[in-house]
This record gives C-alpha cells, sequence and structure tokens, in this order.
C-alpha cells in the first residue's frame, strides 16, 4: 500500500491540510475555502500533535495572509528590478567575494521559519559548495544548548520522547517554559490529563508566576539561572536518599561518580543563595521527583537562553539518567522547541557546528560521506560561525557578503543596535523576505520576494520528531519565489546547476531521507531511509511521520516501537553508553546600586517574534496591545511608578520606554519584557538592544534572561491616546511622539503616544493625525485648557477616520470600545459626540481589555458574569465562550473570579 493510499493530503476540494507556522508543537491545522472564497482555519482532529486543538494564534492565522505591506518584486538598491537581474547580482557579489577573499569570507543566517527543504539546500550550498560552514540560523537563540546538551550526554542531538509522555506522566516538571502561554496546545494536553488523573503532579520552576501555575502544584520562583544548581543538588538528593538506578547507571552510562562529586559540592547554604528558593521549596520538589517514577522534565527557552544552558541540560538529563526515567512512557527529559521548524534545521545540518543528517564537521568519515553523496567540491574541516561571533565578523569586516533569510536580527539578536551597525556596513547584504519593510530589509542592498505561509509547499518537523506537510493553499502572489527555488537559482548562477536542478521540494526532501540513511546503520539517531524513494503523489499525500522511519529490510533498530529511543539502554556514544556531565553551577548575575534589578526577556501569548505574522491581526494585537514591563508593586512604589505610567529600562547598554504592568506574580527584584516589539510598531522598545551578546561556551546560544538592569520614571508633559484608519506616517505629519506604539484593530489602527513638550499646535497635530473632513463630514474638538484634556474626532461621511485624546495622566478612555467606532455608523451627528465622551453612550457595551482573543471577549464583560453568579470558569465560558476554544486564557478568567471573590480589584496581571 503507498502512502497516497493511506491518507489522503486533502479532504475535499476546497479544504486543505497543513501545518500551523508557529511553536515547534507542530500543530495541523485544516483550511477551508467556502463559495464565496473566504478561508477559515480550523484544527485537525487527526493530527497526532493537537488532535483538533489550537491556539489563539493558529486560530486567527487567516487574518495573517493579506498582501498588505509583502515584498512582491526583486529590488536592488531600492529599486525595482527582473528576477535574472537580481539572482545575477546575488550570484557575483558572493563569487566576487569567495574569489578575493576566500570562502570563508561570506555567510548565510537563515530561520527556523525555513521549511526543511529550504534548509537542506541553503546547507547543501554553503558546506558543500561554497565550502565554508558560516550558515547559522535563528534557532541559535533558541536551542542550541539543547542540541549541545544531548549530543553530550547521548552522543547524538536526540529528543527521545513524545507529547504523550506529558499525558502519562505522574510528575510534569516545567522548568524555564510557560508551557500556557509559548506552547499552548501541549499545556492545553497536559491541562486536560491533569483534570482526568487529578493526583497527577504539576511542579513549576520560573521566577515569575506566569500563567502556566494555573495548573501547577508547586511553584517555585527560582534565581534566574539558578537551574544548574537546583538539578545539581536533585542529583546529590536522590543518592543520598539511595534512589539511584545503580543496576543502570552501571551498565548503561558513564561519568556518574564525577557528576555527582560536582553535585555533592553544593552545601544547603550554596543551594540557598544560588536558586533563591527556601530548603522547604526545594525539598518538596526533591521529595516529589524521589518518590514518582514516571516523570518528565520540559524544558526551553528560560533553560536554553542562558551563558550555562548546556550545564542546565546537563543538569537535568543527570537526573534522569540516574534513576532511569528515560525512553520509556511518561518517562524522561523534553526539550520543547519555539519555532515550527527548529527541529528540522537540525535534521539538514543548519548549525554552523553541524552536518547534514545529524552528522558532525569534525567527523573526517562524516564530512567524506556527506561530500560523495553531494558530490561536493570542497567540504569545511571545521565549525563556521555561530550566531554572535558571525555577526561580529560581520562588523569587523571579515564577512564581505551576508544573506540573511527569512529572519529579523535588528531586533532579536543580542546586542541589536551592534547587529544593526554590523549589517548596515557590511558590503553586500543580501535579504530574502516576505514584507517589504522590516528593520533588517531597510540595510539590504538586494531584497528578494519570498513565499510566506499558505503558499509555500515542503516539511517541518515537531519538538517530537513529527514530520508534518505544509501544504501550499494560496497561489504565489506577484514575483515571489520558494526560498528554495532562490538558493538553487543562485546555486546554478554561480557554478553549480547540476546539483541544485530540483524541480519541486519532493526532491529535495527525497535527497534529504537517502543521505539520512546513507553508511547509518544504526550508528545516528536520524534515519528516514524509508521515504528516500518517495514521489510526488507519495510526498503531496504524506501524513504525519515520527523519525526515525527506517526501511523495511533495516536490521539496525535505534527506537522502540514505540517510537521512544533509548529504552535499551543504548546510546549514540561510541561505547553505546549515556555520559554523565560533571556541572559545577555560578553564581547568578550580581546586581549592585547602579544597576539593582533584573531583565529577563520573553514572549506574550498572542504575539509572535517580530510581529511580521502576528501584527497583522487585529485579534491578537488586542489582549496586550502596546509593549510592556513586568515588574513587582513593591520595586515600583519606592520609585514613585504606578500603574500604567511609562517607564524607561536602561542596561549599560541603552533603554527603550514602554508601559509599566505591576503584578505580584513577577518576581521581586525583577523585569520582564516581552520581545516582540520593533521600530515598525513602536517608538523605543527594541528590547534585544538591551541584552548584552554574553554566550553559552559550548552551545554559542546567547543569553537573554538574565541581565542587570534598572527602571526609571519616564514623566511626560501630556499622554496620548488615538484610532485611526490608517497607520501614521510620521515623516508626513511631521512631528512624532517621543514615545508612540500602535496595534491593529478592526478597521484600522489603535495608537498610545506621549510627548515629554506638548506641541505649541495640539489642534494642528490632531488634524495632521487623524484628518481633516471632507465636504460631506465633521470635526469635533473638546478643549479644556484647565485640566489639559482634548478630544477631537474627524468624520467623512458616515465614519469615523480618527479620533485623538489627551490627556496630562494616562488617558481614561474605554480603548476597545473606542476602537470599534472605525467601524460604527454615523449617519446620526448626535451620535458622533459619543467619541468625543470617549465612554459608550445607552445601549452600548464596553468589553474592556481583551481576555480571550479567540472570542473577543473583555475584563468587563467577564467581571459582570461573575458578577451575575458564573463563579467557575467553566460557568464563564458557558455565558461568554470565554475560555471554550483553544484555554489559553483560562488562568487569567481564574485570576478574574479569585480577585472577585476575595473583593480585590479584579484586574489581570501578565
Amino acid at each position: 500500500m503507498t502512502i497516497a493510499q493511506q491518507g489522503e493530503a486533502s479532504l475535499s476540494r476546497n479544504s486543505v491540510a497543513t501545518t500551523c507556522p508557529y511553536c515547534g508543537v507542530g500543530c495541523g491545522v485544516i483550511v477551508e475555502q467556502a463559495e464565496d472564497g473566504t478561508r477559515s482555519v480550523r484544527g485537525d482532529p487527526k493530527h497526532p500533535a493537537n488532535f483538533g486543538r489550537l491556539c489563539s494564534k493558529g486560530s486567527a492565522l487567516m487574518e495573517t495572509v493579506d498582501l498588505d505591506g509583502r515584498l512582491l518584486h526583486p529590488m536592488i538598491n531600492g529599486q525595482q528590478v527582473g528576477w535574472n537581474e537580481a539572482l545575477d547580482h546575488v550570484a557575483q557579489g558572493f563569487s566576487r567575494a569567495i574569489a578575493e577573499h576566500g570562502p570563508d569570507s561570506v555567510a548565510f543566517y537563515v530561520s527556523g521559519q525555513f521549511l526543511t527543504e529550504d534548509y537542506y539546500v541553503a546547507n547543501k550550498l554553503m558546506k558543500g559548495f561554497i565550502g565554508s560552514a558560516n550558515i547559522d540560523t535563528n534557532s541559535r537563540l533558541c536551542m542550541a544548548s539543547s542540541v549541545a546538551g544531548h549530543r553530550r550526554a547521548f552522543g547524538t542531538d536526540t529528543v527521545p520522547g513524545l507529547y504523550e509522555d506529558l499525558e502519562c506522566a505522574d510528575l510534569v516538571v516545567l522548568t524555564g517554559s510557560n508551557l500556557a502561554w509559548c506552547h499552548p496546545v501541549l499545556y492545553q494536553r497536559l491541562a486536560a490529563a491533569k483534570a482526568a488523573r487529578p493526583e497527577m503532579r504539576v511542579v513549576l520552576i520560573d521566577p515569575r508566576r506566569t500563567m502556566t501555575a494555573d495548573i501547577a502544584d508547586l511553584h517555585l520562583p527560582i534565581r534566574p539561572d539558578g537551574d544548574t544548581a537546583l538539578f545539581a543538588g536533585l542529583l546529590a538528593w536522590l543518592a543520598a536518599a539511595g534512589q539511584v538506578n545503580e543496576s543502570y547507571v552501571t551498565r548503561h552510562t558513564s561519568g556518574f561518580a564525577e557528576a555527582l562529586a560536582a553535585a555533592s559540592a553544593l552545601d544547603r547554604d550554596m543551594l540557598d543563595q544560588m536558586t533563591g528558593l527556601e530548603a522547604a521549596e526545594r525539598e518538596a520538589f526533591y521529595t516529589l521527583f524521589t518518590t514518582t517514577g514516571k516523570t518528565v522534565t520540559v524544558y526551553s527557552q528560560g533553560v536554553n537562553q542562558s551563558s550555562c544552558g548546556t550545564d542546565k541540560v546537563s543538569a537535568i538529563i543527570n537526573c534522569h539518567l540516574a534513576t532511569g526515567r528515560i525512553g520509556r512512557p511518561g518517562m524522561g527529559p523534553f526539550s520543547v522547541t519555539g519555532q515550527p521548524n527548529a527541529m528540522g534545521g537540525r535534521e539538514v545540518g543548519g548549525l554552523a557546528n553541524m552536518l547534514a543528517a545529524h552528522m558532525e564537521i569534525e567527523n573526517p568519515e562524516h564530512r567524506a560521506l556527506v561530500g560523495l553523496f553531494w558530490n561536493a567540491p570542497r567540504m569545511p574541516e571545521k565549525a563556521g560561525l555561530k550566531a554572535v561571533d558571525l555577526f561580529h565578523a560581520v562588523a569587523d569586516g571579515r564577512i564581505k557578503a551576508l544573506w540573511i533569510m527569512a529572519t529579523n536580527p535588528v531586533d532579536s539578536m543580542p546586542d541589536a543596535d551592534a547587529v544593526q551597525k554590523a549589517i548596515a556596513a557590511c558590503p553586500f547584504v543580501v535579504v530574502s523576505d516576505v514584507l517589504a519593510s522590516t528593520d533588517t530589509m531597510r540595510h539590504a542592498h538586494v531584497a528578494l520576494p519570498a513565499l510566506a505561509w499558505g503558499e509555500k509547499d515542503g516539511t517541518v518537523t515537531n519538538s517530537e520528531r513529527r514530520i508534518s506537510r505544509q501544504r501550499a493553499f494560496l497561489p504565489a502572489p506577484a514575483e515571489a519565489r520558494a526560498d528554495w527555488r532562490i538558493l538553487c537559482d543562485v546555486a546554478a548562477r554561480m557554478g553549480f546547476a547540476e546539483a541544485f536542478s530540483y524541480s519541486n521540494a519532493a526532491e529535495i526532501f527525497a535527497e534529504h531521507a537517502a543521505l539520512s540513511a546513507l553508511g547509518n546503520e544504526g550508528r545516528r539517531d536520524f534515519d528516514i531511509g524509508a521515504l528516500a524513494t518517495i514521489g510526488n503523489a507519495d510526498f503531496e499525500a504524506l501524513k504525519p511521520v515520527l523519525w526515525p522511519a527506517l526501511k523495511e529490510n533495516s536490521s539496525f533498530r535505534t527506537v522502540g516501537q514505540d517510537g521512544r529511543f533509548f529504552a535499551d539502554g543504548r546510546f549514540f556514544t561510541e561505547d553505546r553508553k549515556a555520559r554523565f556531565i560533571a556541572v559545577t553551577p555560578s553564581l547568578p548575575v550580581q546586581t549592585d546600586a547602579a544597576w539593582p534589578l533584573v531583565l529577563n526577556t520573553g514572549r506574550i501569548r498572542d504575539q509572535w517574534h517580530t510581529m511580521t505574522r502576528t501584527g497583522k491581526s487585529p485579534r491578537l494585537s488586542q489582549h496586550l496591545a502596546e509593549p510592556f514591563v513586568e515588574i513587582h508593586p513593591d520595586d515600583a512604589a519606592p520609585l514613585g511608578i504606578a500603574a500604567a505610567d511609562l517607564v524607561s529600562v536602561r542596561t549599560a547598554l541603552g533603554r527603550i520606554v514602554v508601559r509599566a504592568l505591576l503584578s505580584p506574580r513577577q518576581r521581586k527584584g525583577m523585569l520582564f519584557v516581552p520581545m516582540h516589539w520593533t521600530d515598525q510598531f513602536a517608538s523605543c522598545a527594541r528590547v534585544d538592544a538591551l541584552v548584552p551578546d554574553l554566550i553559552d561556551p559550548v552551545s554559542g546560544q546567547p543569553a537573554s534572561k538574565n541581565v542587570a538592569a534598572r527602571i526609571e520614571p519616564y514623566a511626560p508633559a501630556c499622554y496620548g491616546f488615538a484610532v485611526l484608519q490608517q497607520p501614521p506616517d510620521w515623516e508626513q505629519i511631521g512631528h512624532a511622539p517621543d514615545y508612540w506604539a500602535i496595534s491593529r484593530c478592526t478597521g484600522g489602527w489603535r495608537l498610545e503616544c506621549a510627548f515629554t513638550e506638548a506641541p505649541a499646535d495640539m489642534a494642528g497635530f490632531a488634524a495632521s493625525l487623524i484628518g481633516r473632513a471632507h465636504e460631506d463630514g465633521e470635526n469635533l474638538s473638546y478643549v479644556d485648557a484647565r485640566t489639559g484634556q482634548a478630544r477631537y474626532a474627524a468624520f467623512n461621511g458616515a465614519r469615523l477616520t480618527g479620533a485623538l485624546y489627551v490627556d496630562q495622566q494616562p488617558v481614561g478612555v474605554a480603548r476597545g470600545w473606542a476602537a470599534e467606532q472605525l467601524e460604527a455608523d454615523f449617519t446620526d451627528p448626535l451620535r458622533r459626540f459619543i467619541v468625543i465622551a470617549g465612554r459608550p453612550g445607552k445601549g452600548s457595551v464596553d468589553r474592556g481589555a481583551i481576555v480571550c482573543s479567540c472570542f473577543g471577549v473583555g475584563a468587563t464583560q467577564i467581571k459582570t458574569a461573575i458578577a451575575g453568579g458564573c463563579h467557575t470558569v467553566d460557568s464563564v465560558g458557558q455565558a461568554l465562550q470565554a475560555g471554550t476554544n483553544c484555554g489559553s486564557c483560562r488562568a487569567e478568567i481564574r485570576i478574574l473570579i479569585e480577585r472577585h471573590a476575595a473583593g480585590t480589584p479584579a484586574t489581570v496581571a501578565a
């Protein structure tokens, strides 16, 4: 039976099964087209990653596929050109640099947004034909320490377990992972399992009491970078309690004595200092781990994004090896990736220190095997430049030609201002992307239009090693092309046409699969040789498949029948034994009087990376519409900082200006700022510009969770809030506010702004911002010179084109309601005055701050339902639908219910 006969790729003529392009969960989605041409998206109930579930971002995917802001034609120095001219120019620029300065003078910086086929071609071109390993990826910023930790312990970059382990475990430890917001569908699966088996225990290890704590039985508010000490202490505890699996350790591991000696050197005082936890808190966790056999430890960016991230991973793995809790249902360490294809990039050698098919650059046998398979003219003998070092090389002139693909390093790299300067000074910069205007694209000498999600065809691999198809359901717009096609066309012009003569993604995938099995014979974990002969029809119909996928005649079984690795105690080291790694924890970053706080960066629920996709969605911009810093009230009070004040966050590298969000869920002494806002969406909120480029010495992954910082009040002369049909063009307006942040809303845009000195002609500024009424329209205004309040609105016909509210304090306007007025009917002139009032009139509803993005339910509505007798999350859901789709907002609903019961103000902290 062929793969095509086993399952259909398309459910119907107007229905396409594809994969969500957000986090590493890898959810299956079904896109359906109605008779009127509109499209909708829903979870694929047959996909084993999500079984029909979607998060708020996945549910809003159809709001992100328009052509607004798209790069649709090749550009050279800002001028539109044809593809031939652009491709010739790129090939000549790279060939010239190689001829004059050698292959290490050029570099590719790629992305976990790539499909595996894109990744494979880029890696093959750079490592096999240009002859340099200078290709790295933004995945270096999120999972390189996991890769390094896996390779140290297992011999290969192997994730042992499966998602179902989270459901069948008796103890799930979440460390450095805000699963509820960053991997919501996994969180939903875990929450459902815990509801079905209340005896299951969940431990959350995180400096913040994030929304994931909603299902945690124990929350450990650990100090930043205290994880290594915590798990080293656990190893010593296990040994002292006689809970080490001596038989397993002896037969299947090496290095235990050294690892235990290093762990045992930590006394109680050292653990107190390094973890920031009370002994009783640690021991409660240690006791749970010791007494619960079926234990899974899930970790993510809070572990990886650290100067000691690899040691954190090793400390976690040590505890699982010591107890033999690996490779069996409900047991094992589990790294969850941040991007949709971070795993696929690892498979094809997308990192500068890896070769394709999980082979090693430094291994002569591996180099020869790959080189022969590719018929490559040259292969690098050493690892290339990892992301931080790569941009250092751009800055100091070693890199003469740089090609950035599907990523935005001017915003996402640490020390982002220095990265921006480096790119701006590079002699030849090529950027392949979807949008015409990003903070990185503006420095491109050559801009190449790439396909977006919905237009791309290929595969991705999720965090549990499951390969899924991403299928196109939209035509390629204008001149946009697949990334792999662009790379092949450049390769051909550089003289490598024969090796890059692919006609479709299926051919690339088949070659990738064939290489994975070549000379493998069970020596390497990654093997999908069963798919090496796949044809176009079978590729089109390919159902999700877990790797390894071995040829039927293969006698080398490297994985159990249930899909888990290491159940037989055999690893991929030379002696087939896992390695314990002795780790020595270091003290966390030391604060002082100048920098008394610790800055942590990360994601929020409804936004994604640098908002090139989610920033298009009005629905996703409603939950948290403005850049903010989360701070404990006790840290804010001495500085005179109140809720919703604007503040400056500073580190030794610079400052940003964001809104203050006071939250007792934050650990005292710490700040949290999301990483999403860019110069496209805010005046001064690129938080990675504040993060130094300190890296883990083993993995090369930069640290972005532990930066010495301070916070200061930012006291503008006046504040403003506006709703607009069109985003502001500050150059045309002629006077930008000192602070501003914009976000999408239904019908237009929302704007928050502030001035350090109020414009002398505020009415003139308002007219430039919101527009002047046409003949059939009207301008309204209200000004109170005594209080400094002013309000302006412009109407054209029956539509509001814009409204601006100004005050000396943070503006008190019903923001969500005001934004909705952009789509209201104002044929009756008397109704227009409610816009000036800034509050709904009789018969209108103010939903309040949006809590449930899926159904647009606000905090005010939820509070009303609570007051009306809805005292459980489920009863609120029955009344309002809130929390009944993706479930990501259920924790926030619970907080509102608890605060109502306690009689405290029912505000929601992130």
